[in-house]
């Protein structure tokens, strides 16, 4: 037995001697600490190895042979979603390259990453070139002139990356070429009708690397309606799935990435188009409970929408009166402020809020404080610091259903509701909360039991 662990052991290093290198210079090197290289599949990233970026912004990965072609990404720093970029490696070359936050990854070493950055580079120019010619004067010798050198450029490429895992990338970027004279306005019409003609959503290498979202993105948000933004991105966004077709996971990936954007540019209306129409029935039928939840509660917060209800505490002659919020009938206006008296935020910023409602007519704005906590006295020795709010204890931190119908992820999280408690407002920090009602001064509305006053007309 022993005898066969020593083999194992002495055999072991030979079949994973290293094959390959990935290396590299990140610049500025102080901005830069680590590397973590990714083997890219098209629906998840495995983990292949680390390295630490030295002093001067070097780093190597030493690749073996059990390293498989294929696509790969390099992350540089947190979040790993946001600060990355892709490569490809075909088991058969080193690959040495430099990156800066401004110009990206610029290969040395490497034919098929060296080819694919060329032809980009190429492109832009005759891309600048094109934008000359609709800028200057049309004639047919210059039209032939800007539009033999795409075809050419294009033609050269694809006979260059044959063979190659490039290939499918400089295939799928094929742009659109006239044979015949166009004016701009024409021109730009067919780029956008033969935007996804070369492109196959369903090929494994685009799926494995950042190229259809990017190119997906750039549609969506490069033929905007200037008439009507919200509709241009929504018919951007059927024309998208459209092409994508009937491969449902990547069709849930791309649109998922589309309502995170719509939802970071907090453009709701275009958020809930895709998550009504292509999102939701996806996690229908996925009986994905945990999207169906998410996409519901964004829908159920967004502005114009009925608040979710809860119940809060009325002290009334030094009794608690219990009572819900639509029931809740004092004010012309209503902050719901999620906050937590372990955050720092919190604390910096409700004493603001508090002094902003003291100077406000009487029965104008009320605010509605729900404290994510987990103990009860610490929160309960606050709310002294705030009589003027109504305290509602939410007990559970982040597992508290008052903050989860509110979709709150944060603290301090704010909403303002109007007298029917539809949300009208959903302001970023008490800034934006102050900004806003400096544009949107409040109306104070008369109580339902107080009689409108009116002129007495003597006819006489």
């Amino acid at each position: 037995m022993t005898k066969k662990l020593l083999f194992l052991i002495a055999f072991l290093p030979s079949i994973v001697l290293a094959q390959h290198t990935i290396k590299g210079k990140f610049t500025p090197a102080d901005e830069f600490k680590f590397a973590i290289l990714y083997k890219v599949t098209p629906t998840t990233s495995i983990y292949v190895n680390n390295a630490e970026i030295d002093s001067i912004g070097n780093f190597q990965f030493k690749l073996d042979t059990t390293i498989t072609k294929g696509m790969y990404r390099i992350v540089y720093a947190l979040p790993q979603d946001e600060y990355n970029f892709d490569l490809i490696y075909n088991a058969k070359e080193d690959i040495e390259l430099t990156f800066n936050l401004e110009e990206g990854a610029k290969f040395i070493k490497s034919e098929e990453n060296k080819l694919l950055n060329a032809y980009t580079e190429s492109l832009q120019i005759v891309s600048k070139n094109i934008n000359a010619y609709y800028g200057g004067k049309q004639t047919k010798k210059e039209f032939h002139k800007v539009f033999d050198v795409l075809a050419e450029t294009q033609n050269e490429f694809e006979k260059a990356s044959e063979g190659m895992l490039a290939s499918h990338f400089i295939k799928a970027s094929k742009p659109y070429i006239p044979t015949e004279m166009e004016d701009a306005q024409t021109f730009s019409k067919n780029v956008k009708a033969n935007y996804f003609s070369n492109i196959d959503f369903s090929n494994p290498t685009l799926q494995s690397s950042s190229f259809l979202i990017e190119t997906v993105l750039n549609y969506v948000f490069t033929f905007t309606n200037p008439i009507d933004e919200n509709l241009g991105y929504k018919k951007n966004i059927d024309t998208v799935v459209a092409a994508i077709g009937n491969n449902a996971t990547i069709k849930e990936i791309i649109t998922e990435v589309l309502f995170n954007q719509f939802v970071d540019s907090k453009k709701e209306e275009v958020a809930n188009h895709i998550a009504d129409n292509y999102l939701l029935p996806i996690a229908t039928a996925k009986k994905d409970n945990a999207l169906i939840q998410k996409l519901t509660v964004y829908k159920n917060t967004s502005i114009g929408e009925l608040a979710p209800n809860f119940t809060i505490e009325i002290p009334i002659d030094e009794k608690i009166e219990l009572v819900k919020l639509y029931d809740y009938k004092e004010a012309s206006q209503y902050v719901v402020v999620f906050w937590s008296s372990t955050c720092s935020h919190c604390l910096e910023e409700l004493p603001k809020l508090q002094a902003y409602i003291k100077n406000l007519e009487e029965g104008k704005l009320k605010v509605i404080a729900v404290a994510l906590e987990n103990d009860i006295y610490r929160w309960k020795d606050k709310t002294y610091d705030f009589p003027e709010f109504i305290h509602v204890f939410g007990e559970g931190k982040w597992e508290n259903p008052i903050g989860d119908a509110y979709g709150v992820t944060a603290t301090p999280t704010y909403f303002i509701l109007d007298a029917n408690k539809n949300i009208i407002e959903k302001p970023d920090d008490f800034p934006a909360l102050e900004a806003f009602y400096k544009e949107n001064p409040i109306i104070l509305e008369k109580k339902e039991n107080e009689e409108e006053d009116s002129e007495i007309i003597n006819m006489d």
